[in-house]
């Protein structure tokens, strides 16, 4: 009975610390598209709520990670149950990271708005970052129905966004070089690309938790980046 107890006690912890990773993880979904929209659209007063927004979403990590250490402490859970602790800690510190570099692309729009726009760069960011959101519906999906082959789909799928990203770095490049006075706007572009890119790179970690937590194992071969410009400046 007393087993019992402590089993349906951590059934009921757990629920409310996956509730929130639900409610973190729909929060940076909406941060993601928000953060391209405003700056395609150049709107600074969608940007600062994208900027604001954040706070909950790292008020929201803190809130799980202490959760999920009191769960371990309080709990004790066996070894499958701990695995599943540990990979939420990780799969919060993910979305996290993914919330941050929204923040960042909302940052730069009152920046870019004041200059003049590079062809229809912020469009293609939009679309890249709205690619990455479907990623991170996708993987959230994975993991609630514990479907590991979703979640290898979406570590496919992120050499798609590298691909974009390689796209737009080599127009940036063609940009400055047609005219110097856009070298300070595509620096700031290139900047948000690159976050957008990073933003799939932290969407295919989780998506690695979720192949672990359905069969035990990392997947088997490594991850090929489609990034070509670390060798490159700008």
């Amino acid at each position: 009975m007393t087993q019992q107890h402590i089993t349906s006690a951590f059934d009921r912890d757990l629920e409310g610390i996956q509730a929130k990773i639900m409610k973190m993880g729909g929060l940076v979904e909406a941060a993601i598209l928000e953060g391209a929209i405003s700056l395609e659209t150049r709107d600074e007063e969608r940007a600062e709520k994208v900027r604001a927004a954040d706070k909950v979403i790292d008020l929201l990590e803190e809130k799980i990670n202490e959760d999920a250490a009191r769960l371990i402490a309080l709990r004790s859970p066996t070894a499958g149950d701990l695995r599943l602790v540990l990979a939420i800690m990780k799969i919060s510190g993910n979305l996290e990271r993914i919330g941050d570099y929204a923040k960042n692309m909302a940052k730069r729009t009152g920046v870019l708005a004041q200059m003049a726009p590079v062809s229809d760069s912020a469009g293609s960011l939009r679309r890249m970052a709205k690619e990455v959101s479907k990623m991170l519906k996708d993987v959230l999906d994975a993991y609630i129905h514990r479907d590991a082959e979703l979640a290898g789909d979406v570590i496919k799928r992120d050499s798609d966004v590298d691909q974009m990203y390689n796209g737009l770095f080599r127009e940036f490049l063609t940009f400055m070089m047609e005219d110097p006075r856009n070298i300070t706007a595509c620096m700031h572009l290139h900047f948000i690309g690159k976050n957008i890119e990073r933003m799939g790179d932290h969407v295919t970690a989780i998506a690695e938790q979720v192949v672990y937590l359905v069969t035990g194992e990392y997947p088997e071969e490594d991850r090929v980046k489609s990034d070509v410009t670390s060798t490159q400046t700008i």
